[in-house]
Order: structure tokens, then sequence, then C-alpha cells
């Protein structure tokens, strides 16, 4: 069961290759002077109204792999729902994370789980928010970083936004066409860091976002890997989001 939490837990929380037939044209986006420096970064945020993936999935806890496949929907600040398949296609766990709390079925073992929201908080920080795991699924920057405060630095066709969000420090790499390569959340005192690559960027929807994503977890002794490869992607797509517990399955210890 743990193992299946930490997999719905963090790819939410953070969360093949890119279709071939798809090419990304980036090119340089210089912001005026004059305007707000984070405007351009802003404007580059992916929109939407409902989000579907299917991701290859490889997720190493402490030395130990296990590799699935997600299907995740989301409907904008409403729900993550996530199906977690193994081999043949078979789902051993399903998932539907709000903005207030965590449900989790476990097919294999039988067992449920409901949670408030503060729950995933066991394996991040706390000022983890549902709009953090949103951004971070889509490859947005995360919303709550680009504020007043935020020190911008532009060197190398690169911007570094760095600051602190209470006692999370955080770093943001955003390429020269605008879009998030890297997020690195740090907590010193309590031991945690984590850190987010975006790479090979693909188009759908005339949206573009990261097909590949590689998360990095630290949390004091235990150290947690999960890489995302988006083999599917669509927007704004009617979609629906089932999730009952069967009455034969009991509370997970």
């Amino acid at each position: 069961m743990n193992k299946i939490l930490v997999i719905c837990c963090l790819v939410a929380v953070f969360g093949c290759k890119a279709k071939k037939q798809l090419t990304v044209n980036r090119p340089v986006v210089v912001p005026p002077k004059h305007v707000d420096q984070l405007s351009p970064i802003r404007s580059k945020q992916v929109i939407f109204n409902t989000f579907s993936a299917k991701a290859r999935t490889s997720l190493n806890i402490d030395g130990s792999t296990n590799d699935c496949t997600l299907n995740i929907r989301i409907n904008r600040d409403k729900e993550i729902w996530v199906s977690v398949t193994a081999l043949l296609g078979i789902e051993v766990a399903r998932a539907v994370i709000t903005p207030d709390s965590i449900q989790v079925i476990n097919r294999l073992q039988g067992v449920y789980m409901k949670k408030p929201f503060s729950f995933i908080h066991s394996y991040t920080n706390k000022q983890v928010n549902y709009t953090m795991l949103q951004a971070l699924l889509i490859g947005n920057a995360i919303p709550q970083l680009l504020n007043d405060s935020t020190r911008y630095n532009s060197a190398d066709n690169n911007i570094t936004l760095s600051g602190n969000l209470k006692d999370l420090v955080y770093k943001l790499i955003v390429g020269h066409d605008m879009k998030v390569t890297q997020t690195n959340l740090s907590n010193q005192e309590a031991g945690q860091s984590l850190q987010i690559n975006n790479n090979a960027f693909m188009v759908s929807n005339n949206q573009e976002v990261p097909s590949q994503i590689d998360i990095a977890s630290v949390a004091k002794d235990k150290k947690i890997q999960v890489n995302l490869r988006y083999v599917k992607v669509d927007f704004n797509q009617q979609q629906d989001y089932p999730f009952s517990i069967p009455d034969k399955y009991s509370p997970a210890d």
C-alpha cells in the first residue's frame, strides 16, 4: 500500500519520447525592459479546463524500482484523478486528489484510504498545496512563486527566479522561450529537497508541455525518484473521473 500511495501522491506533487510528428519552434523571447519582468513567463503558462495524459512511469524508492503506467486526468482547480496500471494494463490502484482531500483504492490488497489533503505533507513540505500539484503535472511555474518578491536574474539565455515562501526556499530556471525547465524546492531545517526537471517539450491542442518530467525528492534519509514519460496528452476534452469504493474493501491500516 505504501508504494502505491507514494506513486499517487508524488505523481500529483510534481506527478517514451515526444511524438515524432510534433515539433516545437522555440523562439527567443526577450521581455521589454519597461514592463513587469514576470509578465512574459506568466503569458506562457498553459491555460486549460481539462487535461488528460498517459505516462510511462518509473518509481525508485531508496533503490527499489517499480515501473507502471499512469493515466492522469485533471479538472482544473477541482480534482486530479490518477489510475495506476501494471503489466497487461491491469489497474492496481486509483486515486482522486482535491484541494481538501485524497482518496486511494488499492485493488491488489482490497483496501482504501481517505485522508485530508494534509496527508501529502507526510512526503512533501507543508507549503505544497493542490495548485502546486496541478502546475507541476503540466509543466507550469508554480503560481505562488511568481510573486513581487521573487528575485529575477537573466544570464546565458536562461532566467533564474528565486526566493522564499515562508520556510520553503525556491529556485526556478526558465528557458529562452519562457517555459520552466527546472524547479527546486528545499527546507534545510526539515531536511527536505525536491527537484523537478522538464525536458523534451511537445505540443498538444496548441499547448506546449514537457513530455519528460523527472523528479528527485529527499526527505531526511528517504530518497525518491520519479520519471514520467508522457506518451499521450490532451486538453479540454470531455472526460469523467470515476471513483467508487467497493463495499467489500476495508480501510487501510
